[in-house]
């Protein structure tokens, strides 16, 4: 027998592999093994190489896969039983600067293995009405493989120059007391200050195990205001920040950035820290940490976020020019938002949290607070992933912290324990203190309301007083211990008079007048035109009471 009759059983054998040797079988099965190739590239990279190809390139591609799926798994792991400890590694510089170029390496990886597949596939081979069809799905398998883990490196990319730009590299902070306090301040950068002015100042408390959340609000207008021990602001202000009516709690940032930065060496934003330090000092707490939100960029972070919903109690005029500033009368209203439920954009959400047109300043203190809570409840994690990139951007223009970036992790986790639970709230201020309290605060009675607000918040929401009130010796003062808190109304010869306060959400937005008719905007532009301050004051003087949706 010679030699090539002896091989011929081999290269019959060859012949009837179609998946490896594709030249002998039929279109049909040409046309499902470049399918199943693909598939296999898809589901197990590697896998069409061993069956078909290069096995030694298969079995690296292979153990690259095993060694994936295992950190998966691992990943899954962490997110059930340790789920601070994954974001803060997923947040850590070094550790995401890992992530992104292992992600990228694995997507060109995977892109370099479709391209071996396609050579596998032998498109000449195929018949010409199936060339298509493989190369759409080729192409549909790269975007789900490489272009899937590519983005994600890009969005981890996003996150973590956003995460240096905003937070800070210091230290992390420990609780006080069981709780972490972050003073939140909205402010105002405008071309003739130096510093932002912070408008908006509240402090938000945070049980460490728990997650039950306390907002505490300051008026800006806070006089004598304390600076803790150990502030360097005590030097010059030893009995408290006290110079009259020029010396309002929210001045201290300008000052102290134009004056005073020198007492803090090393310090990023010295007029934010000395804020940190009154607000703490008048409270009778210790703040933590600080957010400073530019208010002028703020409706791009609530655009980025979808807006936001929420149960507004009466209508808020979107205010005109100052015409009259001894006396606070602007011009013509540049539009309402009704009273109702709302869906609002960024724009209308900065209108609905800073006017304060015909009513006081602890009215939208009350639309502040309620457009912060409505803030934290829809920005879940879907929100999050759907809109990442957008919030990630929209953060680094108006966003300025100094928590530590290393923290971030247990904040998160700390955040999702307290979604859905009901938040406390304080004013200092109307309504749970006299409308003078912010001219003459009495700090120790200060504390001590703020020491049982902080008490309520620690313990078991059942636990809460029946009536969801606790009585204050101060003159015509009272705390909300749980709940929303009801506007200051101007009640009959004009004096200052406390409403009852309706639990939680419960409450009728203002629709109507006294007489039952419906309030409109075209009403309320006509009241405005003939000059009846008085009447729009008292048909938008619910506009404080305010629910997250």
């Amino acid at each position: 027998m010679s030699r090539s009759e002896t091989q011929q059983p081999s290269a019959g054998a060859v012949m009837t592999d179609p998946v490896r040797y594709p030249s002998s079988a039929s279109a049909p099965v040409r046309t499902k093994r470049a399918f199943v190739l693909l598939l296999m590239t898809l589901l197990v990279p590697g896998s069409a190489q061993i069956v078909a190809g290069d096995r030694k390139l298969g079995r690296i591609a292979l153990r690259a896969t095993l060694c994936v799926w295992a950190l998966l798994v691992a990943t899954l792991l962490l997110l059930v039983l340790n789920r601070s400890l994954l974001i803060n590694i997923m947040t850590n510089p070094f550790a995401s600067l890992l992530i992104i170029v292992v992600l990228v390496a694995l997507a060109l990886g995977w892109a370099f293995l479709f391209v071996n597949t396609l050579r596998l596939i032998r498109p000449v081979l195929l018949a010409p009405g199936a060339r298509p069809a493989v190369g759409i799905a080729l192409v549909l398998a790269l975007v789900l493989s490489s272009g899937s883990l590519g983005y994600a490196a890009y969005l981890l990319n996003v996150g973590r120059n956003a995460i240096g730009s905003i937070f800070s590299a210091g230290p992390a902070i420990d609780p006080v007391e069981g709780r972490y306090n972050f003073l939140m301040m909205g402010g105002d950068a405008g071309e003739d200050r130096t510093g932002r002015r912070p408008d908006s100042l509240s402090v938000l408390s945070v049980d460490a195990k728990t997650g039950q959340t306390a907002i505490i609000s300051v008026p800006r207008n806070l006089q004598n205001a304390q600076f803790s021990e150990g502030s360097p602001m005590r030097k010059i202000y030893p009995d408290g920040y006290d110079c009259g009516n020029e010396c309002l709690i929210n001045a201290i940032n300008t000052e102290v950035t134009n004056e005073h930065a020198d007492l803090y060496p090393g310090v990023a934003d010295p007029g934010a820290q000395a804020t940190l330090e009154a607000v703490s000092g008048t409270l009778g707490i210790t703040v933590q940490a600080y957010v400073l939100v530019d208010m002028d960029g703020f409706a791009k972070l609530i655009d980025a976020m979808g807006g936001i919903r929420i149960k507004a109690g009466g209508w808020v005029p979107m205010s005109g020019d100052m015409i009259d500033e001894a006396n606070g009368i602007h011009g013509m209203p540049l539009g309402w938002l009704p009273a109702g439920e709302l869906h609002l954009n960024g724009y209308h959400a900065l209108w609905y949290g800073r006017s304060r047109e015909f009513v006081d300043d602890y009215a939208r203190i009350q639309r502040q607070q309620c457009v912060q809570q409505a803030m934290l409840k829809q920005l879940d994690p879907a929100t999050l992933l759907s809109k990442f990139e957008d919030i990630a951007s929209a953060g680094t223009k108006v966003v300025d912290s100094n928590i530590s970036s290393s923290q971030l992790g247990s904040f998160v986790d700390l955040a999702m324990k307290a979604k859905g639970k009901e938040v406390k709230r304080l004013t200092i201020g109307p309504p749970d203190f006299d409308a003078s309290f912010s001219t003459v605060p009495d700090f120790d009675v200060i504390h001590d309301k703020v020491d049982q607000l902080l008490a309520s918040a620690s313990e078991p929401q059942a636990a809460a007083p029946i009536d969801g009130i606790v009585q204050s010796p101060a003159a015509g003062g009272r705390l909300q211990a749980s709940g929303l808190q009801q506007p200051t109304l101007l009640a009959a010869g004009g004096a200052l008079a406390q409403q009852p306060t309706p639990p939680s959400s419960d409450f009728t937005p203002v629709t109507t007048t006294p007489d039952g008719e419906p309030i409109t905007e075209a009403m309320l532009n006509q009241l405005k035109r003939e000059g009846n301050e008085q009447a729009l004051r008292e048909l938008v003087a619910s506009n404080g009471l305010c629910a997250p949706l």
